[in-house]
């Protein structure tokens, strides 16, 4: 909506002009979010006779002045910030000349903007909720304004943290409701908070889109219910009637109250049985009282049954519970124990502690008196708790007249709040040398408040999974739980994965699901199981572990194959031949391959074995001759077609074709024959085999080559066979005999070095021809033989004997070019040509 604002506008001339960036002036529409500062119009008055005009404005009464004007150029400019919601004046402008006026009424309208936040009404809110209100029910309904228009005045609602909010709200109408599937419960929780967020449609402000929002709290109270029955409290009852008890006298007072502590209805009480008339009980109080003089009472001990009724406002009794009270009849000793507290007698002692103190603390909360007025024996009385056991002990246990009374704690495990929130114990003071045994009793009520006590548990030390290999990325594998008893934000779970195996996998933080990466992709022939930890941990840090093992399980996903599609093999009639198909996939009946004949030409000849893929002929084809008489063709190669075929399901199956040369066997009978014929399809085994056989063959001579070499290192003797190859200087020929030593041309070169046949009656000088009995070895070394007639600084030389080779020594000297081409076997033919004409020379070799 449009608010309206009038300007009257006056200059000293009739005649004037009004100019605006918006039309005429008389008509102006301004938003409110208009700056301050802005030129709004421009006013433009003149006069005929030539005389300056002056502007001015004026505004009505009682209104704020919102504009100025220029009096000198009629520049109107907005002062102040407008605001639509509260503007309701109208603006009078005036133009000034010397005597005359002249005055002009414009009207502004102020248009919206958004700058109004939502604002809840009726606030605060606080609502009451019976705690047995069905799930889904409204139960209040939140208003909030907004005073702009348009988007900017339209509201719509929600609550934070609505996933852990136990109510949600309708987005339009604001009513509140209990979510679907969501029951109160007043001894769980009796009061909830909940945060309501108002935010408008948004609208331009300034140029720029704003949304503004508004919170709220709404205080939600849950109002009990009657459905729990009533419980006697303070039991066991024991009374005790004096001698000196007057009729009509009370007691002891039995107390119930009603489970629903919110609404608790009126309980009333009954004697069912055991009274014989001497007993009365207060129907509204439970106060039972005796109604004979003690005197007259037959028995020295009553048990009366009682009976505690919760009474309705229609007065229908809906519940009950019953007890028992003990009384007994007793002489005069007529005090019994007392409870103090720290303003007198007290019968009842309340304490709130943290859940689990330390195992001795002291509950020093609790200030505890007992006193008993009686003297002597009658003063002597035992304390004891009476509640669950062995969570507190009392101290003393025995007291004489008077005590402090101290309670420790002995299990710390058993004080837990997420057992009991609140524990409750009578302690019980009774005498213990009366006969009357007088006792009385306090209630102690412990309310306990949590702490981050417990682990967070999960429902199995570990996950079994199983999951097809061919499940799509992001498929659930399993859900693991835990649970985490403490209360609020500590039992709040979130669940993680970590290992070697967890790379495929994922956790939803808050539900525990396992499932399957986005990407993942299974493959039971790769990896077929999976194994990692699951880890559940609460808000502080605390945590448990789980493993999971995951099997991914085989699909049949590959057809069998055979190496290949079409084969050659050689059949020796008797001898089967086989072929074979490898089924890749990782489990049985998978990669089991059966196999059988499709097609023969002709049919009935073979016979296939269906787990082996040996293929033989029928029993009655012994011979080519029988093969002969089936078909025409005489070559003997047939096709055959073999389908391999896997277990699964659904099955995959291939074939080949095979091409099978049918022979008798022709070769002598044998191992070797059997294998040259196997082999005839396959030239590369054979040629494999060939190869290994002369390995062996190479191997065995390089060994006896090896023992024949160190054999013959290990003797004295040259070696007929054996060569001169290193090459000698060029030197004179030496003038020693030989003749025992004749050198021959033969094709072979180590028949350059073999003995004569007359040479072999000489007495073993060089130690060159084989005597089965050798020499033995010289006392001292021979003596160098006598110098030759030779040239001055002609070389020595030397006859080798052992190394089986003549290598002469040569002294360096100066030789011509010429002289150093001569080869070694020339010198040492001349030499041995010398040595012959002078046969006593023969000692001049050294043995080396």
């Amino acid at each position: 909506m449009k608010q309206r604002m009038y300007l009257i506008v006056v200059v000293k001339m009739p005649f004037f002009w009004i100019l605006s960036t918006n039309g005429n002036m008389a008509l102006l529409s301004l938003s409110e979010d208009t700056a301050v500062g802005t030129h709004v119009y421009t006013l433009n008055g003149t006069d005929p006779e030539g005389d300056p005009v002056t502007y001015g404005m004026t505004f009505e009464a009682g209104s704020r002045s919102y504009f100025a004007v220029d009096e000198n150029r009629g520049n109107v400019t907005l002062i102040e910030e407008l605001d639509r919601e509260i503007l309701i004046h109208f603006v009078l402008l005036k133009f000034h000349l010397v005597q005359l006026q002249v005055a002009e009424k414009v009207r502004i309208l102020v248009t919206d903007a958004n700058d109004e936040s939502p604002e809840f009404i009726n606030t605060p809110y606080i609502v009451h909720v019976l705690e047995n209100t069905p799930s889904g029910s409204s139960i209040f309904k939140i208003e909030a304004v907004d005073r702009d228009t348009g988007s900017g005045g339209s509201i719509t609602y929600f609550l934070q943290n609505i996933h852990t909010n136990k109510f949600t709200i309708d987005r339009h109408s604001g009513v509140l409701r209990i979510k679907t599937g969501i029951t109160l419960d007043y001894e769980k929780s009796r009061t909830y908070f909940v945060t309501v967020v108002a935010k408008d449609g948004g609208g331009k402000l300034h140029g720029h889109n704003k949304v503004f929002s508004a919170t709220t709290t709404v205080t939600i109270n849950v109002e009990d219910v009657q459905d729990t029955p009533p419980l006697f409290v303070g039991t066991p009852y024991y009374g005790y009637v004096y001698e000196d008890t007057l009729a009509d006298s009370e007691v002891i007072t039995a107390v119930a109250i009603d489970g629903d502590r919110g609404k608790p209805n009126d309980i009333h009480y009954y004697i069912l049985n055991g009274s014989e008339g001497s007993f009365e009980i207060n129907h509204t109080t439970g106060a039972i009282s005796v109604i004979k003089s003690p005197s007259k009472l037959k028995k020295e001990v009553y048990e009366l049954k009682i009976q505690a009724s919760e009474i309705n406002p229609e007065g229908e009794a809906t519940a009950h519970a019953f007890s028992t009270v003990t009384i007994r009849v007793v002489d005069l000793n007529n005090h019994p124990p007392t409870f103090y507290g720290e303003s007198g007698p007290q019968n009842r002692f309340e304490l709130t502690m943290y859940e689990h103190p330390p195992e001795g603390e002291i509950l020093r909360g609790l200030k505890i008196t007992v006193n008993d007025s009686d003297q002597g024996a009658n003063a002597k009385f035992n304390l004891r708790l009476v509640g669950p056991s062995g969570i507190f002990r009392v101290v003393p246990q025995t007291v004489l007249n008077e005590a402090q009374v101290t309670i420790i704690v002995e299990n710390s495990a058993a004080i837990d709040y997420e057992k009991f929130q609140v524990l409750s114990f009578k302690l019980l003071a009774i005498e213990v040398n009366t006969p009357e045994k007088f006792s009385s009793t306090a209630d102690i009520v412990i309310r306990l408040l949590d702490t981050n006590d417990n682990v967070p548990k999960f429902s199995s030390d570990y996950y079994i999974a199983r999951i097809p290999e061919n499940s799509p990325g992001g498929s659930n594998v399993v859900a693991v739980t835990a649970a985490d008893p403490d209360s609020g934000l500590w039992g709040e779970i979130k669940y993680s994965i970590y290992g070697t195996g967890a790379d495929l996998f994922l956790i939803h933080p808050s539900t525990g699901i396992i499932y399957t990466q986005p990407w993942a992709t299974l493959d039971a022939e790769v990896i077929s199981k999976y194994n990692f930890y699951v880890k559940a941990e609460d808000t502080e840090g605390k945590y448990s572990l789980a493993e999971a093992f995951i099997t991914v399980l085989d699909v049949n996903d590959h057809s069998p194959e055979f190496n290949e599609n079409i084969q050659e093999k050689t059949m020796i009639i008797g001898s089967p031949v086989k072929v074979e198909a490898i089924d890749q996939d990782a489990e049985e009946p998978n990669n089991i391959v059966d196999y059988s004949i499709m097609q023969a030409d002709p049919a009935n000849v073979f016979d296939i074995d269906q787990s082996t893929g040996e293929i033989k002929l029928k029993s009655y084809i012994r011979s080519l001759d029988i093969i002969h008489n089936i078909t025409n063709n005489k070559d003997c190669i047939w096709s055959v077609v073999v389908q391999a075929k896997d277990r699964g399901s659904p099955s995959f199956s291939t074939t080949a074709v095979l091409k099978i040369d049918i022979t008798e066997e022709t070769l002598h009978k044998g191992p070797m024959a059997a294998f040259l014929m196997q082999s005839k399809d396959n030239p590369m085994k054979a040629l494999g085999v060939l190869a290994g056989v002369m390995g062996v063959m190479v191997v065995i001579t390089i060994l006896i080559s090896t023992a024949t070499f160190w054999r013959n290192k290990r003797s004295n003797k040259i070696m007929p066979v054996r060569r001169i190859i290193k090459k000698r200087h060029n030197f004179q020929p030496k003038t020693a005999r030989m003749e025992w030593l004749k050198f021959k041309r033969s094709s072979n070169a180590a028949e350059k070095f073999t003995i004569p046949e007359d040479t072999k009656s000489l007495q073993n000088e060089n130690s060159n021809n084989n005597f089965q009995v050798p020499p033995p070895p010289p006392l001292t070394a021979p003596e160098p033989p006598p110098a030759p007639a030779l040239k001055t600084n002609s070389p020595t030389w030397r006859v080798p004997t052992v190394s089986g080779s003549l290598s002469p020594k040569i002294i360096k000297k100066q030789a011509k070019k010429g002289d150093m081409a001569c080869t070694s076997h020339n010198a040492l033919v001349s030499e041995l040509k010398r040595k012959k004409k002078s046969p006593g020379n023969r000692s001049s070799f050294i043995f080396k």
